[in-house]
């Protein structure tokens, strides 16, 4: 069986063990070759890399492990690129999170203007990174998770629609296990979905079991009750805030009860309720850099210092494992059936085409294949056509440079309350972000 050469794109991040961890783990049905690390901050990605060979070596020495910083090195030769950059590390994440928090308007990495500046940061770096695989291995797939993913995926749509490159997340995964852990399923593989919306922003319409029965019910009495949130007491429902974010899911689901929502729906429903339970001195980019952060490369640095990986704790992402079903869907055909970020193209009917959509697609060597989903009422309808505004006025902001069109974009976002306050928001997250966007005119 052949085996694959991979590129892990954000090298540094502190995902990249656990990522290598769970490829490891599912070497029988996806061989790998080589592992080549990239990343354009040298000392951080030199860390992970130290720690991963010595962890490579001893579970899998038949894997070579490659890191650089040279595009050529890093992207020559490879079969796919899994790319979860982060430009501006979480430093820029807490200025995403802070300043608009300081005008009293949601501060969160992915939704509103925290969203927008990440975006404007993140089109750069992937669009390098698009541009090193197609100079140096024009046969590759690009399987994007960076975020904000729904800005990413409009900038590749439009500046990039040639490009071997699927965009995909790992947040709707991550809801289904807790769906499926809570009507006592092992995983949520064996549960069939249908689901529509944007990126952070939509609905689960049906979900059954592989011999059709209904789960939708049973699903939804737990999330009128408890939201999302189980009783195992999992790693992030640890987390104050995604313990919030777990049962907030009540009140989101209570405007739609026959459907079931994406969490992320509760900054756009909520943002007052958000506002008001956020800590603007201690935000979730000091949650992660004091926790996550610490950790990985406290353990990294530990395998270094005793030469082994004996007794680490660093684990396997498994909710990362997707981006192996994603590889080995092209790999070898297999014709999963995924949840995509793709073009609308009349997928949802009564949509704008060229909407950057999340929906169910068969995946295999060609690529994805969207299935249909008709027609959406109006209610989610009208909420995602002002949200594809949002994106795609910031794209448009991207490529044009344009002062005006990222001022329209904040002021179109449902989580900010006035022109005037969009304004200084914009205005403070251009002083912040100067060495990152492009100058704005």
């Amino acid at each position: 069986m052949k085996k694959f050469n991979i590129t892990i794109a954000g090298g540094g991040s502190t995902f990249t063990p656990g990522i290598i961890l769970m490829l490891l783990d599912h070497l029988e049905d996806f061989p790998i070759g080589t592992i080549k690390l990239y990343d354009n901050d040298k000392e951080r990605q030199q860390t992970i890399a130290d720690a991963c060979e010595i962890l490579l070596n001893e579970r899998a020495p038949g894997v070579k492990l490659q890191a650089s910083t040279d595009p050529k090195t890093a992207f020559e030769n490879v079969d796919f690129v899994m790319a979860h950059i982060r430009v501006g590390k979480y430093a820029m994440r807490e200025q995403d999170e802070k300043i608009p928090l300081k005008h009293g308007v949601v501060g969160q990495e992915t939704c509103g203007p925290g969203g927008l500046s990440y975006g404007m940061r993140s089109i750069t770096g992937v669009l390098e990174i698009v541009d090193y695989m197609e100079k140096y291995s024009p046969q590759a797939w690009m399987l994007n998770y960076s975020n904000p993913a729904a800005i990413v995926a409009e900038a590749t749509r439009k500046l990039r629609p040639n490009s071997r490159i699927l965009n995909i997340c790992d947040m709707p995964i991550g809801i289904e296990e807790l769906m499926a852990t809570n009507i006592g399923l092992k995983s949520r593989k064996e549960m069939v979905v249908k689901y529509y919306g944007l990126n952070h922003f939509g609905w689960w319409t049906d979900i059954r079991d592989k011999s059709g029965k209904d789960l939708m019910p049973s699903i939804i009495q737990h999330v009128e009750k408890f939201g999302y949130s189980t009783d195992t007491g999992s790693d992030m429902e640890q987390e104050a805030s995604w313990n919030d974010t777990f049962k907030k899911a009540r009140d989101v689901q209570a405007l739609d009860k026959h459907t079931l929502p994406n969490t992320y729906l509760k900054y756009y429903f909520f943002p007052d309720y958000v506002v008001e339970h956020s800590n603007k001195d201690y935000t979730r980019a000091n949650e992660v850099m004091a926790g996550r952060e610490k950790f990985v490369f406290g353990e990294c640095q530990n395998i270094i210092d005793k030469g082994t990986a004996e007794g680490t704790e660093l684990t396997i992402d498994e909710h990362a494992s997707y981006i192996v079903d994603l590889a080995r869907a092209i790999a070898f055909n297999t014709k999963e059936r995924m949840l995509m970020i793709v073009e609308n193209k009349g997928a949802i009917s009564n949509f704008e085409p060229t909407a950057m959509v999340e929906i169910p697609c068969l995946v295999g060597s060609e690529g994805q294949e969207p299935l249909s989903v008709g027609e959406i009422p109006r209610f989610q309808k009208s909420l995602m056509e002002q949200q594809v505004g949002v994106e795609k006025l910031t794209v448009e902001a991207y490529e044009e440079q344009s002062y005006q069109k990222l001022w329209q974009a904040l002021t179109l976002s449902r989580t900010v309350p006035s022109a005037s306050v969009a304004k200084n928001i914009l205005d403070d997250l251009i002083e912040a972000n100067k060495d990152y966007w492009p100058e704005l005119k």
